[in-house]
């Protein structure tokens, strides 16, 4: 009886293990693929050229290869998307885990919830309709299609994921540090920026984290408001990411073309296994 009664645990044990060892198994084949697909690239270009290189024109008689274009448009539309979406999505989760009605607060939450399953190409569709002309009527240029477009609409994109994980853990912050602030006659704005969100740092640190990976691995978004061009990057300049460069040309290229989009996914996955690593590392000093 008891062997009877231990095997449905002994079944679900194998199950999970069996998901388990599958996950790493299929993140060991991605990286040896696209690692084995994106290094000849490199070797025949050449790594400095590759890297640091100014000029992208594959379809040229004479063709180049530098994608540095691309490395610091990621960087910069990431970084200012940052800049803006994080302190908005952090005040807007203490609004709603400390400051809000019930009511109010389960209504803005259920927008946020919302906002996270919007598909991308809604994200680039209304900024194609509303940011773009907007950016370009306000500076009067001639094309409202840039970098400056792409950060706002980044902004918007990663805010469910800011919000989500701080209001989280500034949730878990234990109500006795709270009711010790305001014992000391603290008030209820100095207890929360002063006691609760210095207490739920590492959350909220996890949360930004999880907002620079969904902004450097989008696509669809940023290639239809950013102009999808391989200019050096200007907050005013059409510009093209990483990953708007491999989803704009893989579908007609071949030979070296072919190969050297597999390195800038190559590269790409390089940047998201980075912050993975840092989500890792705020993780352990959580505990």
């Amino acid at each position: 009886m008891k062997k009877t009664s231990n095997l449905p645990e002994r079944l679900m044990r194998m199950l999970f293990t069996v998901c388990g060892i599958l996950a790493v198994i299929f993140v060991v084949l991605i990286t040896g693929f696209l690692v084995a697909s994106g290094i000849p690239a490199i070797k025949e270009i050449g790594a400095g050229e590759f890297l640091l290189g100014r000029t992208w024109a594959s379809t040229a008689a004479e063709p180049s290869y530098g994608i540095l274009p691309f490395i610091l448009t990621s960087v910069y539309g990431t970084f200012g998307a940052v800049l803006i979406g994080v302190p908005i999505g952090i005040l807007c989760s203490i609004f709603i885990a400390k400051m809000a009605p019930k009511r109010l607060a389960a209504t803005v939450r259920s927008a946020v919830d919302l906002l996270s399953g919007i598909p991308s190409v809604v994200f680039g569709l209304a900024g194609m309709i509303l940011i773009v002309p907007a950016v370009r009527e306000t500076f009067n240029l001639p094309d409202g299609a840039n970098l400056l477009s792409a950060i706002i609409v980044l902004a918007v994109m990663i805010l469910p994921s800011v919000i989500s994980v701080s209001e989280t853990a500034i949730r878990a912050v234990p109500k006795e540090y709270e009711e010790a602030s305001l014992a000391l006659g603290a008030t209820k704005t100095e207890t929360v920026f002063k006691v609760t969100v210095p207490a739920a740092k590492s959350g909220i640190t996890a949360s930004v984290v999880l907002g620079i990976g969904r902004s450097v691995g989008e696509a669809m978004a940023v290639m239809m408001v950013s102009g999808n061009v391989a200019n050096m990057p200007g907050i005013f300049k059409s510009v093209r990411f990483l990953t708007t460069a491999v989803a704009s040309e893989m579908s007609y290229s071949s030979g070296l073309q072919r190969e050297a989009l597999f390195s800038i996914a190559l590269v790409l996955f390089v940047f998201i296994m980075l912050i993975n690593l840092c989500l890792n590392l705020v993780k352990k000093e959580r505990k």
